[in-house]
């Protein structure tokens, strides 16, 4: 008997553990990837390179500018950490990774981006990313 409430109490408190660190680890790791990420954009300049290819790309001005009149209380998130948790929850990092490697070779289109991302995520939580977006391009 000692020994099965023993098994049970590990059991849990192994379950808890288990649990916390992947809550709490998800939520460090993709703010340490936000602030990474930030900070490289912001002094290699590239963000503004970002901003300008977004501009001039009236497909993806469309796609961004339907964000404009959204109720952001009825989203799921409205921070870009929120927003990269989700992300690396749904779509995974490596996964993330690896779309990144093939936009900057240029050996994926941005239809394919976003049929691979809208295929991973739901409505709202695409509709949540292109307010991020639109607030950031706008802000």
């Amino acid at each position: 008997m000692r020994i099965i409430k023993f098994l049970i109490i590990t059991l849990v408190l192994l379950g808890v553990i288990g649990y916390g660190v992947y809550h709490y680890g998800t939520k460090i790791a993709s703010d340490k990837v936000v602030e990474t990420i930030s900070a490289e954009l912001e002094n290699s300049g590239e963000l503004e390179e970002i901003k300008k290819t977004i501009e001039s790309d009236p497909e993806l001005i469309s796609f961004i500018e339907e964000a404009e009149t959204v109720d952001s209380s009825k989203l799921p998130f409205t921070t870009k950490e929120e927003a990269t948790k989700v992300l690396i929850q749904k779509v995974g990092i490596s996964e993330l990774n690896d779309i990144r490697a093939q936009v900057q070779n240029g050996s994926i289109s941005k239809e394919e981006v976003l049929q691979e991302i809208q295929g991973k995520l739901t409505d709202e939580e695409i509709m949540a990313l292109k307010v991020i977006a639109y607030k950031e391009l706008y802000k």
